[in-house]
């Protein structure tokens, strides 16, 4: 599994130029498979926002989906943008929740990919005291998050 989508992986990356980049490789909370793309010059492989990182990550997925017939969770990082960004997202999340629960009103977060948004949801499904809900359409889906 991890062979193959490094494989992939590699293949996108050379052109890119970073075909030399080190992949260090881990297994997530979920028990998905957490490729982290380590080396000089990658900031064009985030892109503006992740986007560009986002993108990497659906391209190598679908091509590891089709090259083993189903679909297997994988998470493209490089030098922990995507760590530090879960972080900054899973903050976010509970002091909005904070804010919801304080002022007894919904609070609706800015548009988010899905991947953002499930760490929304997973930051927050223990706390009883708020819900949380995906709504808008893509790709302007957003977080609501109601006090209990």
């Amino acid at each position: 599994m991890a062979d193959t989508t490094i494989e992939a992986l590699r293949s996108v990356l050379g052109y890119f130029g970073a075909d030399e980049a080190e992949i260090d490789e881990y297994e997530g909370e979920d028990g998905e498979l957490i490729l982290d793309i380590v080396g000089d010059n990658l900031a064009v492989l985030i892109g503006r926002h992740g986007k560009t990182l986002d993108s990497l990550q659906f391209l190598v997925s679908a091509m590891v989906s089709k090259k083993l017939g189903f679909r297997y969770p994988v998470v493209i990082d490089i030098e922990g943008y995507k760590q530090r960004r879960k972080q900054k997202i899973v903050s976010v999340a509970k002091s909005s929740a904070a804010r919801a629960i304080r002022q007894k009103h919904e609070v609706s977060l800015r548009p988010m990919n899905p991947y953002e948004r499930r760490i929304i949801h997973i930051a927050l499904r223990e706390d009883r005291r708020v819900m949380t809900s995906s709504e808008g359409i893509e790709p302007n889906r957003y977080v609501v998050i109601k006090p209990v």
